[in-house]
Formats: C-alpha cells, sequence, structure tokens
C-alpha cells in the first residue's frame, strides 16, 4: 500500500528530468551586443557629459572649502575665538553640503544612476525584444547572459553563442 506514492514520484520525477534535458539553451553576450550598438556609444558619452559637469562642480565646492580654510588659516591670528568658530562652522556647513551634493548626484541612488537607467532603458528593451525573437525563432528554452557574472558561466561553446542574431535582429551588422 506505500508502494503507490512512491512510483508515482518517481514516474513524476522522470517525466520532469526528462523535459529538462530536452530543453536547448543558449547564451548571449550582452557586454559585447552593447558595444555593437551604436545608440550605446551615444548613451555613453551624454553619460560622461553630464559626469563631467557634476564632477567639476564637486571639485569647485572642493576648491571653495580648501580656499575658505586657506583663508581663516590665513587670519587666525586677527580673529576673536567666537569669530573663529563662526568661520569653522561655515566651514563644516560648507562641507556637508560637499557631501550632500556628491551623495545626492553619485550616491546609490542619485542622479547620475538614475540618468543612466532612463537613458539605457529604451536600448535594454530593444535588445531584450530582439533577444525573445532570437530566442523564440531558435527554440531556446534558457538563455543566459555571458556578461553578467552571477551566471557562473565558466566555459561556453561558441556553437552556443546567440550575441550576433540578436545583432542581426537589431539590424547592426558586424564591422570588424
Amino acid at each position: 500500500m506505500n508502494k503507490s506514492p512512491k512510483i508515482v514520484l518517481l514516474l513524476l520525477f522522470m517525466l520532469i528530468s526528462g523535459t529538462l534535458t530536452a530543453q536547448k539553451w543558449g547564451y548571449v553576450d550582452t557586454e559585447y551586443i552593447l558595444n555593437k550598438h551604436p545608440d550605446y556609444k551615444i548613451v555613453q558619452e551624454e553619460l560622461k557629459k553630464l559626469s563631467d559637469a557634476w564632477k567639476n562642480e564637486a571639485q569647485s565646492l572642493d576648491k571653495e572649502i580648501q580656499e575658505m580654510y586657506s583663508q581663516l588659516k590665513a587670519e587666525e591670528v586677527l580673529l576673536t575665538e567666537e569669530m573663529y568658530q563662526t568661520r569653522l562652522q561655515d566651514i563644516k556647513k560648507k562641507e556637508e553640503e560637499a557631501r550632500a551634493f556628491t551623495s545626492r548626484i553619485f550616491g546609490i541612488d542619485g542622479q547620475y544612476y538614475q540618468k543612466q537607467a532612463e537613458l539605457m532603458q529604451p536600448l535594454q528593451s530593444k535588445i531584450y525584444d530582439a533577444l525573445e525573437r532570437v530566442s523564440r525563432r531558435n527554440n531556446l528554452g534558457m538563455v543566459y547572459d555571458k556578461a553578467a557574472s552571477a551566471t557562473g558561466i565558466i566555459w561556453t561553446d561558441p556553437r552556443h553563442d546567440y550575441s550576433e542574431f540578436v545583432l542581426d535582429e537589431l539590424g547592426i551588422e558586424d564591422n570588424n
């Protein structure tokens, strides 16, 4: 009487393992695809311009703070203790503003990363849509991303690389 659940489980396991081995899989290298896509270069240039402008602004804040320290040091002997402490507090306040600016721009959820996500989203959608079409056309059950380190791919057979098919689907020719 106890054998029937074990037999059912064994049959179910055999059925599942049979379907798993029948799946076709492939991989793509999204980093390779992105570097070939002309829109990616435009996005990178725009991000670099923004980043450079924000870095310049952060550097000017740092320079201003350094000048405030230099001026305080130069006038230190002429200031009363109260005036000295007031100026020091002003400098500390300016340093806090500079840290807040850097955090607001380059922090975890900063404007730089938000802008990067905003600019990359349409491009990533195009690539994903092309990848989906290639996967359906080639009856792929699974597609790995070689560029993503979390996949754990150590070695791949180039015959399973569908990156060129995705580039073809996007209408991008290899110019190497």
